[in-house]
């Protein structure tokens, strides 16, 4: 990122605030060990210590086990950041991949690739999803890949665009003149050219991955107890929301604040990086 970029970037008031949440959850979750008072998955005297509601020795209450709110959450962080961030990198590098391929090469390459992503996009991802890790054992790995992917056909459409137009610079055809292979060109002349707007779409897509793994989680297709993420610990409060609200809440505010931050980050990444769209 250029100084002025950068400086674009600054000036946009709500992507330093969602920059400034971003570094407070990743801090949390990579110090989760030094900050949580409690073990996340010990269990103590249930009768005595579950259902219990905020107060200062349990600042976000216990849930049905006994276990500390606060201490799941903050290892929920990793769990969550962690699958949202190596699901978008797959979905990114697949993309890119196929996008490029695509519109470099054209043809009928490029009909055969995009009608496939057309036919996967038809399909709800959520349904996708379920029925894919329906027919495994879930765990953190699997969840992880079935994320990357599903999320992959909305880059490689975007990178393919980028290619398009691109490929036609003057700079690409004097490579050609030159003799440049195929793969120089696309490789050192073409992809580094296409990747300003799949940055923002990672971006973007981190927090929609976040969502997605908290709703598969939430149907118990996701991370499996006792390891703790935010969507399987609102799963599990969904049974005592009236008496026991904090263990739905505080992890569900911990989805909403992490997915805006991404957001807004994405959003000022955008203006940022193509300065027409500043106002």
């Amino acid at each position: 990122m250029t100084s002025e970029t950068w400086s674009r970037f600054a000036r946009h008031r709500q992507a330093a605030l969602g920059l400034i949440l971003l570094a407070v959850l990743t801090l949390s979750a990579l110090l989760a060990p030094a900050l949580a008072p409690y073990d996340p998955d010990v269990q103590a005297d249930i009768v005595s210590t579950r259902y219990q509601p905020p107060s200062l020795s349990h600042p976000m209450g216990t849930d049905r086990f006994g276990r500390d709110v606060f201490s799941r959450v903050l290892y929920g962080a990793r769990i969550s950041l962690s699958i949202g961030l190596l699901a978008v990198l797959i979905a990114i590098t697949v993309g890119t991949a196929i996008g490029a391929v695509a519109g470099f090469f054209g043809g009928r390459l490029d009909a055969v690739l995009m009608r496939g992503v057309d036919l996967l996009l038809s399909f709800p991802r959520l349904v996708l999803l379920v029925v894919l890790v329906a027919l495994f054992q879930p765990s953190i790995a699997l969840v992880t890949l079935v994320l990357g992917l599903t999320g992959w056909m909305g880059v490689s459409r975007i990178v393919r665009g980028q290619v398009l137009s691109v490929r036609e610079m003057e700079y690409v055809t004097a490579a050609r003149v030159l003799g440049f292979g195929r793969s120089r060109i696309l490789l050192r002349h073409i992809l580094p050219n296409v990747l300003t707007p799949v940055i923002v779409a990672a971006t973007l897509g981190i927090g929609n991955t976040i969502l997605a793994e908290a709703a598969l989680s939430f149907l118990g297709l996701g991370v499996q107890p006792p390891t703790a993420s935010w969507g399987n610990m609102v799963a599990s409060g969904r049974d005592a929301m009236l008496e026991a609200w904090w263990i739905t809440t505080f992890p569900g505010l911990a989805i909403v604040f992490t997915v805006m931050a991404f957001n807004l980050v994405g959003d000022g990444l955008r203006d940022a990086l193509d300065p027409r769209r500043v106002a």
